[in-house]
């Protein structure tokens, strides 16, 4: 999935500590780890078996500690942006195999809202513009990608499974009201599509790894559509509730035929997906191929009446669902077996379970941790030595990608 975070609102984790703060979460681009970023340092938590992989205080974060924390996938490499209105500025790239800056972007004018890694690339995400840098090399970005004023930061980056070479496709706001703009990267010049998705300002995406299929929400946070990002089609439309709600993260399953929806609400939403063919590429674990859905979200008694009635009664609504506190920021991803993921800005973690047979059943909680209740802890990293990531520098050709260079991969 590319790809999810949420920043610090209201709800933010104190630790029992007043100076300790909660600032962001993100998920890796396989789901497989998520950064929290705090006030103090930087930490990876790894999801199976969770457990805490990884704590870092660096002086780039100059005593605020770090607002963003991108990981590549296990591995070594990180995007930073240091807490603070003079760090919004910069992004830094740690390696922290090598425990040093292996790269730097500094000098940009406008806040720092959000980073998106993947083998080849380096999205940088600011108010009205998109920079694209190549991965090695950082001095000047390959393109500059205008958008509508993007305050939540929002883009997808897709990346194919660590070690091979990205696919280059990239979702974010375009200039219009309603409008996602998707750059297909691996072109000597990017090609643009764009995709009227709703009638109001995107609130939330999320893409496929391999940039297949896109899902969007808008800001009144009812309906969640899912386009092929080849054509612009819409393949379909599912209905997370009747009034309006800020929706704060859509996940979708590795073999798509799962998606999950956050919001202001305090409900987790797992719709059905029938998404088979997306445009000629097809959305899947590594290995397989996508299959059709057998089961069926919930619809009206009503719904044979399409046509004639408004289109509410048509609506298809969640398969699935699970009760979160209100009030607290959500970000959604898969696991395995049936299971959805779920990340709080409260520092929470949860592991929900859904029956993929039967609809309308209430999910079930399989597993709940306080991942930032222990802050005292000693820094920890485990490095499995002999495992590496490529990083593909994507100027030569499309296709005969040069690695240039090489990062351990944490476990």
């Amino acid at each position: 999935m590319a790809h999810a975070a949420v920043a610090a609102g209201s709800s933010a984790v104190d630790a029992d500590d007043a100076s300790f703060r909660l600032l962001s979460v993100s998920w890796n681009q396989d789901s497989s780890c998520f950064t929290a970023a705090t006030t103090a340092d930087f930490r990876v938590f790894s999801c199976a078996p969770f457990r805490e992989s990884l704590r870092r205080v660096l002086p780039s974060g100059g005593g605020g500690g770090y607002a963003i924390v991108e990981m590549l996938f296990r591995s070594s490499l990180f995007a930073l942006v240091a807490a603070g209105e003079a760090g919004r500025h910069r992004v830094e790239l740690w390696d922290d195999s090598k425990n040093r800056r292996v790269g730097d972007i500094t000098g940009i004018r406008s806040a720092v809202r959000a980073v998106r890694l993947s083998t080849a690339y380096l999205a940088v995400v600011l108010d009205r513009t998109v920079r694209v840098y190549e991965l090695g090399d950082l001095a000047r970005p390959l393109w500059k990608i205008p958008t509508a004023l993007n305050p939540r930061g929002l883009c997808c980056l897709s990346s194919s499974h660590a070690g091979a070479p990205g696919s280059g496709v990239l979702a974010c706001p375009g200039t219009a009201r309603g409008q996602v703009r998707v750059e297909d990267l691996r072109k000597e010049q990017a090609a643009t599509r764009l995709i009227a998705a709703h009638s109001s300002e995107i609130a939330c995406m999320a893409m496929t790894t391999d940039g297949a299929v896109l899902a969007t929400a808008s800001v009144k946070g009812t309906l969640v559509r899912v386009f092929s990002t080849m054509d612009g089609t819409c393949l379909q439309e599912v209905r997370r509730g009747r009034d309006q709600a800020d929706i704060h993260s859509i996940a979708l399953s590795p073999n798509l035929r799962w998606l999950a929806v956050c919001s202001d609400k305090g409900t987790l939403h797992v719709f059905s997906l029938r998404v088979r063919d997306a445009g000629g590429n097809q959305s899947a674990a590594a290995g397989s191929t996508v299959q059709t859905n057998t089961a069926s979200n919930a619809r009206s008694s009503l719904s044979f009446m399409k046509g004639i009635l408004p289109d509410y009664f048509s609506s298809e609504w969640s398969f699935a669902q699970f009760r979160l506190p209100e009030t607290i920021r959500y970000v959604a991803a898969f696991g395995e077996h049936n299971t959805v993921m779920v990340i709080g800005m409260d520092g929470s973690f949860y592991r929900c379970g859904f029956d993929p047979v039967n609809d309308g059943k209430e999910m079930v909680r399989k597993e709940y941790f306080r991942f930032l209740k222990d802050k005292d802890s000693p820094p920890i990293r485990t490095l499995e030595k002999n495992t590496m990531i490529e990083l593909h520098d994507v100027r030569r050709t499309p296709y005969a990608r040069k690695v240039h260079s090489r990062f351990h991969v944490y476990i």
